[in-house]
């Protein structure tokens, strides 16, 4: 995921615990006020806190800690409360009623409504209104979010009482339970237009800066771009609450940086680590490595734009919009070398562009390509493009193809990629320019003129990370999306078809079929080649925190993923007794250093010896140890 928002003001901190929080080390530490830090790396960047421009994983990760959904994600993707506490569906799937959950209140105390949803799901629908009267398109923010309710076929809303909120549809599906929309405070909002909402940019545009209000279980009260965001606990949080009263998100240039920061304990969290640092972790005493399973993949993008010159932009060569071109270059890809060697075996070859993750969708392309520099080079001379004298490819205009093939900072892995496309392809006489590019320029780079853009560039090695359901995935490539989602400018009348008609289809052979087809559509006609389904590798410390629940529960990791339940399940492990299980509520697996295959499953057993070792000291008559924070009660878990 990413964002091209980088635009941002001068930060103050608010608070003197903030300010320690500033000046310390990047550490978890006990203040004097006794407070639990949790301490996350990432080598993402944050690039906003108003949730429409988000983009990046960071990006979600920090607003689903500010805000709830409005039914969020459980512990198996499955829906789950949040600011609705139940909902239904009428008989003919078109009207769903959510329960707003009563006695809520935002973190500044105002009570949280259903009028808050409304404000929310209709400055959506405003917007999309706003885009579908506009001649050069509109977008709230970065144009991520809207879509969850557009693609769920949203018309209207309405909030009858402070409990109820309904939601009328124009076909029957169940996308609108996986609507990764934030509900948000409206009296903090309402009093900003919607271009100030949907823009960093102009002279008085809404960056929703700290302290930010919200409903989650912690709110962002400081923060300093490019280097770290503060979240303190959140008093009137209606959910199960964890152990840390303060999480800070740390940003890291390099993830070697990072790693070092998590074996010396300055860190309790890693998400990103590369392969040999993942395998090198695994022997630490203090620090579990987790391989989690992949909902998404690492790409390359072509730049098929086709809609006419770009002056000053644009790509280098006109064959990059022939898919014949782009299919004879695909089979110059070994994928499995790339698994082997640029994520050390952390992954698997990709295919299409729905990964392996969604078990109930994923098709394997019925044309399958192989690693065959022969077939390459056949297939470029059958589709017109001969070599000079040099042996260098010539493009229809008769110029050299030299492309330009980049990626951003935040990927360093992919110069590894580039190395070796840049060696099979000169087999082809196709000459490769590879580069790094900051990722706030090559965002910018990315877009078109459709989003006020020059789509200067040839090939870009990013990727993309999914949802619950695969419809985000499927978006991508949409040519509604030329100028917001899509950098690849792919625009083909048959899948836009066939994605309307998957999400508004009930019967799931019906809609497997619809989405093997535009598998398949994609695929054959590459705007993408998917490189690999990389892992996702994240390592975090076993002797500070407990309670580290995967999601999902079978291959999922801890944070990173899906809302905020990962947070919320944290135990202290220097307390005594440990946080008391709610009723109903389900353990999540903690991870035992030293299992197997050093995976996440099996058993956290330092609580249990802490215990066992506490209850022999009050046997004895020595002194309890008491939690370090305050207890919180928790009326029902996430």
């Amino acid at each position: 995921m990413r964002s091209p928002i980088r635009t941002r003001a001068a930060r103050v901190l608010v608070a003197l615990g903030l300010v320690l929080t500033a000046v310390l080390p990047v550490a978890r530490l006990a203040t004097a006020s006794n407070h639990l830090i949790l301490k996350t790396g990432t080598d993402q960047d944050l690039q906003v806190l108003n949730p429409f421009s988000s983009i990046l994983v960071v990006d979600f990760e920090i607003f689903t800690l500010n805000y709830d959904l409005l039914l969020n994600f459980g512990q198996d993707l499955e829906p789950a409360p949040g600011f609705a506490d139940s909902w239904s569906a009428s008989d003919d799937g078109l009207t769903w009623t959510f329960h707003i959950r009563d006695g809520m209140k935002w973190s500044d105390g105002t009570p949280a409504t259903s009028a808050d949803a409304l404000y929310t799901y209709q400055l959506v629908i405003d917007a999309t209104a706003k885009s579908d009267a506009s001649e050069d398109g509109y977008y709230l923010g970065a144009g991520y979010l809207e879509g969850y309710l557009t693609n769920a076929g949203i018309k209207s809303v309405s909030a009858p009482d402070a409990s109820t909120l309904v939601v009328e549809t124009e076909f029957a599906n169940t996308l609108l339970l996986n609507a990764y929309v934030p509900i948000l405070p409206r009296h903090i909002w309402e009093s900003h237009t919607l271009d100030e909402i949907g823009s960093a940019e102009g002279s008085t545009p809404f960056l929703n800066e700290p302290p930010v209000v919200g409903t989650g279980p912690y709110q962002a009260t400081e923060w300093q771009p490019g280097d770290h965001i503060t979240f303190t606990r959140n008093p009137n949080y209606w959910g199960k609450q964890g152990a840390a009263d303060q999480v800070v998100v740390q940003t890291f240039q390099a993830m070697d940086t990072a790693v070092q920061a998590l074996k010396s304990g300055e860190i309790d969290y890693v998400r990103g680590i590369q392969p040999d640092q993942f395998t090198a972790l695994q022997g630490d005493p203090n620090i579990q490595v987790v391989e989690g399973i992949s909902n998404g993949f690492s790409e390359i993008a072509f730049n098929t734009y086709n809609r006419g010159p770009i002056e000053g932009g644009g790509a280098s060569t006109t064959a990059l919009q022939d898919p014949k071109f782009r299919d004879a270059l695909a089979w110059a890809i070994d994928q499995q070398k790339l698994v082997d060697v640029t994520l050390g075996g952390f992954g698997e070859p990709g295919t299409t562009i729905v990964p392996p993750f969604h078990t109930r969708w994923h098709s394997p392309p019925d044309n399958p390509r192989s690693f065959d520099i022969a077939e390459a080079n056949r297939r470029l001379d059958a589709a017109g493009y001969p070599r000079d004298a040099s042996g260098n490819r010539l493009d229809k205009e008769g110029k050299v193809i030299t492309l330009r093939v980049t990626w951003p900072d935040s990927e360093a892995e992919h110069a590894t990629d580039a190395q070796f496309i840049k060696e099979w392809w000169s087999e082809l006489g196709v000459g490769v320019d590879a580069f790094v590019t900051e990722e706030g320029k090559l965002l910018d780079d990315l877009l078109p003129p459709e989003g006020g853009g020059l789509a200067n560039f040839d090939i870009e090695l990013w990727g993309w990370v999914g949802d619950p359901d695969p419809t985000s995935l499927l978006n991508v490539l949409r040519g509604e999306e030329i100028g917001s989602f899509s950098d690849s400018f792919y625009d083909n009348p048959r899948y836009d078809e066939l994605f309307l008609l998957q999400r508004a289809e009930s019967d799931e052979a019906t809609r497997f079929a619809q989405i093997k087809e535009m598998q398949n559509l994609t695929y054959d006609e590459a705007p993408y080649i998917i490189l690999y389904y990389d892992a996702e590798l994240h390592a975090y410390r076993t002797d500070r925190f407990g309670g580290w629940t995967n999601q999902p529960s079978d291959g999922g990791t801890p944070l990173f993923g899906y809302g905020s339940i990962g947070y919320t399940h944290l135990t202290d492990l220097s307390a005594v007794p440990a946080p008391t299980q709610e009723p109903g509520a389900t353990a999540g697996p903690s991870a035992a250093p030293g299992g197997p295959d050093g995976g996440s499953t099996g058993s956290d057993s330092t609580p249990l010896i802490l215990g066992i070792a506490a209850l022999v000291v009050v046997i004895a008559g020595g002194l309890l140890v008491m939690r370090r924070r305050s207890a919180t009660a928790a009326s029902e878990e996430e």
